[in-house]
């Protein structure tokens, strides 16, 4: 079996819970990190037992050492950074969201099919079993007529910033803010299930930074209807659910479908749900490893166009809602 080297950049504990996943795929080999800071990367190497560290991402490109990146740093930075690796050959695994907004997205994809790699956002939650299972049974709803999500998590960085103190999660000069660290989990999987909306109407509230703290999106599709809440400022415990006239499917939590519920129209509860049989981050790393081994340029589920189509539509609710990042100008 051949491993696929990977280069790490980021030391967050994102990184730590993917690290931790990839114990799981037999074809995953951390053989580089990337950290400014060499204690930093020191101490991550160590704890990871990854042999090599880098204190440049242009030496890390360059290296021989690795075959793909995977990239966790702020917003901001994704789109640099993985256009970089590409033009070196290097494949690119990136967090969500893909970049700071759709123009940086566009130009990340031409050079990922410019220079024939593999570029994937890592978006967890549609490669799950669950997702899949959801996708599998959706017509059973019959015609689909509503798409609710939520996903309102109380930051506990905002207190910090009550307390006057900007951590990245609010800082505009990072991409950072409510939409774009919480709230794509909703909209991605709507775009993976029914594609671009044909309008959009969107309504939040600004922080003192700039960056908006929660969230509330419609969007209208030719037959369907479609709401998402999200917020960092605020809990929510509301599940998922899609409407059908012929039933409806509740699922738990859209950021991480374990339960995946159908409630047909006038019958019983019935519970599609299938347990996953790997740590949940495990999926997103076997499917880019399986995209890397045969050739392949994208996903068919995290596709280019569905990054792509996401990010449009965070660019207007942005532009409705007055949020703008100085990756903008």
């Amino acid at each position: 079996m051949r491993k696929v080297r990977f280069g790490i950049i980021g030391t967050n504990f994102i990184t730590d819970w993917i690290l931790e996943a990839a114990r799981e795929e037999l074809r995953f080999e951390a053989t580089a990190v990337c950290s400014r800071s060499r204690e930093t990367g020191q101490a991550f190497a160590l704890k990871h037992g990854i042999p090599h560290l880098f204190t440049s991402p242009e030496e890390m490109a360059a290296s021989s050492l690795i075959d793909a990146v995977y990239i966790a740093v702020p917003n901001s930075l994704h789109a640099a950074l993985s256009i970089l690796f590409m033009q070196q050959g290097k494949h690119v695994l990136c967090e969500k969201p893909l970049a700071s907004n759709a123009k940086e997205a566009r130009e990340m994809i031409r050079v990922a099919r410019q220079n024939g790699v593999t570029l994937m956002e890592a978006m967890k939650s549609t490669l799950t079993p669950n997702f899949r299972q959801l996708r599998r049974h959706l017509a059973e709803a019959g015609c689909l007529r509503r798409y609710f999500a939520s996903y309102c998590q109380y930051s506990s960085r905002y207190d910090k910033l009550k307390a006057g103190i900007v951590l990245n999660a609010f800082n505009p000069e990072l991409s950072n803010g409510a939409m774009m660290d919480l709230g794509v989990y909703t909209v991605y999987p709507l775009v993976v299930l029914f594609g671009r909306p044909k309008r959009i109407s969107a309504t939040g509230l600004k922080l003192s930074t700039g960056v908006d703290g929660q969230g509330a999106v419609n969007f209208e599709y030719e037959n369907l209807n479609a709401t998402v809440l999200y917020s960092k400022i605020a809990d929510s415990f509301l599940p998922a659910e899609i409407q059908g006239e012929k039933g409806t499917f509740i699922l738990d939590r859209i950021q991480t479908i374990r339960e995946v519920k159908f409630i047909p129209k006038g019958g019983q509860i019935q519970d599609l749900s299938v347990p996953a049989s790997h740590n949940e981050y495990y999926y997103e790393i076997a499917e880019f490893i399986d995209l890397i081994e045969r050739r392949l340029c994208e996903s068919t589920i995290n596709s280019h166009d569905h990054s792509l189509a996401t990010l449009e539509i965070i660019d207007e609710v942005r532009k409705q809602s007055g949020i703008i990042y100085p990756a903008d100008k």
